[in-house]
């Protein structure tokens, strides 16, 4: 029992971590995948529940990458400073996305491995979505102290990728949709806003120190 009780507690921290805090972060991010999906259950989604449990997953994973993304923007223009919960926010990202793969390979294509490939090939839409999922793979792989230490400075030039699997989500959303609304193109300004942001900050000429 203590073993089986440790393993539990192991797994917990794995996931949750163990910052009070950041646990907290993880349960509230977490709690919009549970309505919906308890509203799916209790036939509270519409005409098309599996279309809009799909979507908003979808959704909350852009826009907690969105989220991740902006914390050193906004720590730089005077904000404040989130950095500590700046890898929590990412995961949640990676977690909306995992479940948003999950629906649509369950619930729309009844784990059919050939229909899904084809899917991929054919519909470029599902072809950029899978290229956002599969950047976000060894980013939440490599989120957690042991992986951060062994890759060293190589973590820092890996999860710059999170920038284009921003992009190439934002993308997914518009080809979606098909047309132009507000709302796809609202999240794609505000990723190359990010973007733009990140370049000219790496042009910006870096103060030399002081010689002695």
């Amino acid at each position: 029992m203590a073993t089986r009780s440790r393993q539990r507690s192991t797994l917990s921290r794995l996931i949750l971590g163990a910052d009070p805090q950041r646990r907290t972060l993880y349960i509230a991010g977490m709690t919009p995948a549970v309505l919906y999906f308890y509203w799916g259950l209790t036939n509270q989604l519409g005409a098309d529940p599996q279309n809009v449990l799909e979507r908003a997953l979808g959704l909350w994973a852009l826009r907690f990458l969105i989220a991740s993304l902006a914390i050193t923007p906004l720590r730089q223009l005077g904000g404040p400073s989130l950095y500590r919960f700046r890898r929590a926010i990412g995961l949640l990202a990676f977690y909306y996305a995992a479940l948003h793969l999950t629906v649509y390979m369950v619930l729309d294509k009844g784990l059919d491995l050939p229909s899904i490939i084809a899917d991929i090939i054919k519909r470029p839409y599902i072809t950029v979505g899978m290229l956002a999922f599969a950047i976000l793979v060894p980013l939440a792989v490599t989120s957690n102290g042991p992986m951060i230490r062994r890759l060293g400075a190589n973590w820092r030039k890996l999860h710059r990728l999170a920038y284009v699997a921003a992009a190439a989500a934002a993308l997914h959303f518009i080809m979606l949709v098909k047309v132009w609304p507000g709302e796809p193109l609202i999240y794609a300004g505000l990723v190359a806003a990010l973007l733009l942001f990140r370049l000219a900050n790496s042009l910006r000429p870096r103060a030399r120190p002081a010689r002695s």
